[in-house]
């Protein structure tokens, strides 16, 4: 269920910021077709900290009405609450989601005790699995390796995407037999090379074929064709990082006619000095791949 390209889908708006239901499921249906393996709803990358319950709702529902059972769906549900985590990932399990993304609370720095009490009250109280997830350039607190292995011996807890891109503490994880999603689009060729099983991508948004072939011949150790699909994206992976995510990746995304133009404050549209340079990496993104 955990393997291969997953991709953190943006959340489509309009212009005034609004949920546009018919570009969200035409992503989807891209996806599909692309062989993307998993999306995540309503994750850091789709806004999750400006969507209300009706829309994660919305989005959640006509995700498992479109992909269930062609593509794993997990509902991003982490807050900086537990209670309000153990609320959104009831809600989830009830409209059908395969298992629960929960990012580490941001803001409030609980110690790792502390991190440890919070993932276990949520996994304790879910009906469906848990995805652990560490990413703390945005949420300012580290669930360390011992950490994640000590949670790991929940039955509940079957995951970790590990946005730390760093090759000793993935190897730790994979060695403590804790499955490992990378949350690193650039390194995440040579963490799957060594031992993760898939990627919860950005970059997935706009490559998603290229992605699922990433993924597949990485995760079955075929490492000089990865590397070499891999590398064609570097100018991707950097332009993805200009701005705060999701800016960069709705842009490029309205720049190919796949969604609107709309992101919601405090994000604002990204700052047109990058806008050359994006065009230009929209124009060479159109070049065909080979992917066979």
């Amino acid at each position: 269920m955990l393997k291969g390209s997953f991709v953190a889908l943006v959340t489509p708006m309009a212009a005034d910021g609004s949920v546009d239901e018919a570009g969200w499921t035409a992503l989807l249906d891209w996806h599909l077709d692309a062989g993307t393996s998993g999306v995540v709803v309503a994750g850091t990358t789709g806004e999750s900290a400006t969507v209300s319950e009706a829309e994660f709702a919305q989005l959640l529902s006509l995700a498992v009405e479109r992909a269930a059972g062609r593509m794993t769906i997990l509902a991003g549900t982490g807050s900086s609450s537990t209670a309000a985590t153990v609320e959104r990932t009831a809600l989830a399990a009830s409209l059908g989601a395969d298992a629960a993304l929960v990012v580490t609370p941001s803001y409030n720095r609980p110690s790792q005790r502390g991190l440890i009490a919070h993932y276990r009250t949520v996994a304790d109280a879910s009906a469906i699995p848990v995805v652990l997830y560490n990413v703390p350039a945005r949420t300012a607190v580290d669930l360390l390796p011992e950490t994640s292995l000590t949670l790991a011996e929940h039955p509940n807890i079957v995951a970790i995407k590990e946005a730390v891109a760093d090759a000793e503490r993935v190897a730790a994880l994979v060695d403590g037999g804790l499955p490992v999603l990378s949350g690193d689009d650039p390194s995440c060729c040579e963490r799957m090379l060594a031992g993760a099983q898939g990627v919860i991508s950005v970059a997935a948004n706009v490559i998603p074929a290229p992605f699922a072939r990433l993924c597949e011949l990485a995760t079955t150790g075929q490492g000089d064709q990865a590397r070499a699909l891999n590398g064609r994206y570097d100018e991707l992976y950097e332009f993805l990082g200009v701005e705060a995510n999701p800016v960069p990746v709705k842009w490029l995304l309205n720049a190919m006619g796949r969604i609107g133009p709309g992101i919601r404050l405090p994000l604002v549209p990204l700052d047109e000095r990058w806008h050359d340079r994006g065009a230009a990496l929209v124009a060479a993104l159109k070049e065909p791949v080979a992917l066979n």
